[in-house]
C-alpha cells in the first residue's frame, strides 16, 4: 500500500530579501532546507509518525547556522540568546512549548517532553530549563553555541 504524505517547513521568522542574497546563499538555504525536508520525510517513508517527523525536520532546522531556530538564533536586547518551540499533536490536541530558553540545544525536543511528560502545555526559561534536566536526551549548550558570525 502506498501512502501519501506531506510535509512543510519554513525557516524562521523574520525577512531575507532575495536581492540581498547571492546566488551561492541562495543555493545553500535551499539546500539547508531540503536537507530538513530529507530527515522528515525519511521518518514519514519507514512509517513513523507525523509527530516524530514535525520534531526530527524542526531539530535539523536548530542544527543548521543559516535559519533561527536554534543555532544562528538572533540575540536578545542583552546579547543573549533566547528560544521558543512548540510542538501538536492535532488528532488529540496535545501540545507543548518552551520559551525563552538559553542552553537546550534542540528546543523541540524539550517542548515534545512538555506534551508527553507534564500536565503543563508551556513552560519557560529557567523552570523549563530544571525540566529540561530531568529527561535523557535533551541535551544543554553554552548559550554562545547559538552565536554565529552572520547574527
Amino acid at each position: 500500500m502506498h501512502r501519501s504524505f506531506a510535509l512543510v517547513i519554513h525557516g524562521g521568522a523574520g525577512v531575507i530579501e532575495r536581492e540581498q542574497l547571492s546566488a551561492e546563499e541562495e543555493a545553500a538555504i535551499r539546500a539547508d532546507l531540503d536537507a530538513a525536508l530529507d530527515v522528515g520525510h525519511a521518518v514519514l517513508a519507514v512509517g513513523g509518525s507525523a509527530l516524530d517527523a514535525v520534531e526530527a525536520a524542526v531539530a535539523a532546522l536548530e542544527e543548521l547556522p543559516r535559519f533561527n531556530a536554534g543555532k544562528g538564533s538572533v540575540y536578545n536586547a542583552v546579547g543573549r540568546h533566547e528560544l521558543d518551540a512548540s510542538i501538536m499533536e492535532g488528532h488529540t490536541r496535545r501540545a507543548g512549548a518552551v520559551a525563552g530558553v538559553e542552553t537546550i540545544r534542540n528546543p523541540v525536543k524539550l517542548a515534545r517532553a512538555v506534551m508527553e511528560h507534564s500536565p503543563h502545555v508551556m513552560m519557560i526559561s529557567a523552570g523549563a530549563e530544571q525540566f529540561a534536566d530531568t529527561h535523557a536526551g535533551i541535551e544543554r549548550v553554552a548559550n554562545a553555541w547559538f552565536a554565529t558570525d552572520t547574527r
